[in-house]
């Protein structure tokens, strides 16, 4: 609706005739958008006939066999070969899309490659509907979940109610909460055979796995167990109370008062006020401030009464300009004479590769070259992603008009090798480290949920015997994943989408065997008694040793 305001205020000076001509044009466009919404609702809720579904589980399978690089890396063909036609064979009956989901869903996680995810089939919203349901938050996804001692916990919220903060999550409605935890951890993966990302994975993302099998719901009864007592919290969708006359005067007058307080202001404190919110800016730009979750993606500080220990928290490799964030931590380590860096990878599920090469140069004692050529399906890999079905048609516009320097480039860095094909990224040239690298002892704090980016990143510090490693095996593969560019899918009847990476990207050191993580040097697992009394054991382990080192 808002294109509509804009292309209405946009066309109002031109003449009449061509006014309603664009104007008929942008009705339309809304009543085919209303169209494909109520199109889109009947198709994932109807039941779709055997041979439909049979036909998208086909369609899921070849599209992972013409993009997916490794796809028998750790399942063989024959054993995924046997798990799609079983897949087919136990569906003898029409089903929904919701329910298709619950059955592909464990059958491509066979796959066991961390970055193939399967969309649930969810309904779409009109905008005016989207805005209501804006108005009335459900609570239970303001809700930080964590899987501790194989259980359930609630670790924060965002919310208003913390009282259910340390409480054991029992049930959900009519759900067991342990039976839905095991049921959603079959519907994701791990890179190979690691199993820690399953605990860590299915209670950071769990109230998502939710929604994907429930979808939306307007309330939820919850279980709770804390100190050997059960309670109950009703969770409902809250509409925002409506502002009566009497206080929207009151508020009205509130903000008169407010404006004159500020119309007070002298020169100098307006200007003041204008450096001081474009300082913030730019901490919250070069720090990756998540205004979503309150918090900043990167942290640095130098710990307090361990003036040669400092600490670093990434919580990804996302969003924010990095190159000064690292450039200014660096600087302060190397005037402070730093001897300890704790860099904390927990929690960090990965991100960009030209963000972790960057870091590495800082942390590196010798010239490296980072990632290896990346093994492709295609000579065009980045015309593949950017055509997918799922891409905006503007987008497939603009890829169509710029395809011959796309094409052009792809051909350029992509070749033949061994019978495989191969593109080369930037970062597979070798560089010499920062001149304000880091040079003393590195401790790295790494867990399930350390995944893709920050798994590659630990495998060149593992490898260069670097650091030293604290916490559980990573979520990722020390010999890499498939990530890189992603192809998303949409498959024709049930509306499922499925996303897949078509590049293997991985650091030139490899281990055996295959299929598992970066192990910790030291293995520590947290318990929620550490987390009840706000122990945090892995870090303490290494403040430790510190100071047995001195």
């Amino acid at each position: 609706m808002l294109l509509i305001k804009y292309s209405y205020f946009s066309v109002y000076n031109l003449p009449r005739n061509m006014q309603k001509a664009i104007l008929l044009l942008l009705v339309f466009g809304v009543l085919v958008s209303c169209k494909s919404i109520k199109t889109h609702n009947e198709q994932i809720t109807k039941l779709h006939s055997v041979s439909n579904i049979h036909e998208d589980i086909n369609k899921v399978y070849g599209q992972l066999k013409r993009h997916h690089p490794k796809l028998y890396q750790y399942t063989p063909k024959p054993v995924l070969d046997f798990k799609f036609d079983s897949l087919k064979t136990s569906i003898t009956s029409p089903i929904n899309s919701r329910e298709f989901y619950r059955r592909l869903a464990p059958v491509v996680a066979q796959v066991r490659q961390g970055h193939i995810s399967l969309g649930s089939a969810n309904l779409w919203y009109t905008k005016k509907e989207r805005k209501q349901l804006r108005k009335r938050k459900l609570e239970f996804f303001a809700l930080d979940f964590e899987h501790l001692d194989g259980k359930l916990w609630v670790k924060r919220t965002r919310g208003k109610d913390s009282s259910v903060v340390g409480a054991e999550v029992v049930k959900i409605d009519n759900d067991s909460v342990s039976r839905l935890v095991e049921t959603f951890k079959t519907r994701f993966a791990s890179d190979g055979y690691n199993t820690t990302l399953h605990n860590r994975f299915v209670a950071k993302q769990f109230s998502n796995f939710y929604y994907k099998d429930k979808g939306y719901v307007d309330s939820l009864t919850m279980v709770f167990k804390k100190k050997d007592s059960l309670f109950v919290k009703i969770f409902r969708r809250a509409q925002k109370k409506k502002i009566t006359k009497k206080k929207a005067t009151k508020k009205k007058e509130k903000d008169t008062t407010k404006v004159k307080k500020r119309e007070r202001l002298t020169s100098d404190q307006k200007k003041a006020r204008r450096i001081a919110a474009k300082k913030r800016k730019k901490y919250n730009r070069t720090h990756g401030y998540n205004k979503g979750r309150r918090e900043y993606t990167r942290n640095f500080n130098i710990m307090k009464g361990n003036k040669d220990v400092a600490y670093m928290k990434l919580r990804s490799f996302t969003n924010g300009r990095y190159k000064r964030f690292y450039k200014e931590s660096f600087t302060k380590l190397d005037s402070a004479k730093t001897k300890y860096l704790i860099l904390d990878l927990r929690d960090n599920g990965g991100g960009r590769i030209a963000e972790i090469d960057y870091l590495y140069s800082y942390l590196a004692k010798e010239p490296f070259k980072f990632i290896n050529d990346s093994e492709v399906n295609s000579r065009i890999p980045f015309l593949k992603f950017l055509m997918s079905k799922t891409t905006p048609n503007s987008l497939k516009l603009l890829s169509g008009m710029l395809s011959p320097f796309i094409v052009a480039q792809n051909l350029i860095q992509t070749r033949k090798r061994d019978g495989k094909l191969y593109y080369r990224f930037r970062h597979t040239k070798v560089k010499a480290p920062k001149p304000l690298r880091f040079g003393g002892d590195i401790y790295v704090l790494i867990n399930g949920n350390s995944f893709s980016a920050s798994s590659l990143i630990s495998t060149h510090l593992k490898a260069t015997k670097r650091a030293i490693f604290v916490g559980e095996e990573t979520g990722g593969a020390y010999n890499g994943t498939v990530a890189g560019i992603y192809k998303i899918y949409e498959l024709p009847n049930t509306k499922l989408k499925i996303r897949m990476g078509m590049m293997q990207i991985e650091a030139p050191q490899k281990q055996n065997p295959d299929g598992y993580g970066v192990m910790p040097d030291v293995e520590i697992l947290p318990t929620i008694i550490d987390r009840n009394v706000k122990k945090d054991p892995e870090l303490e382990w290494v403040l430790k040793d510190i100071e047995d080192k001195r």
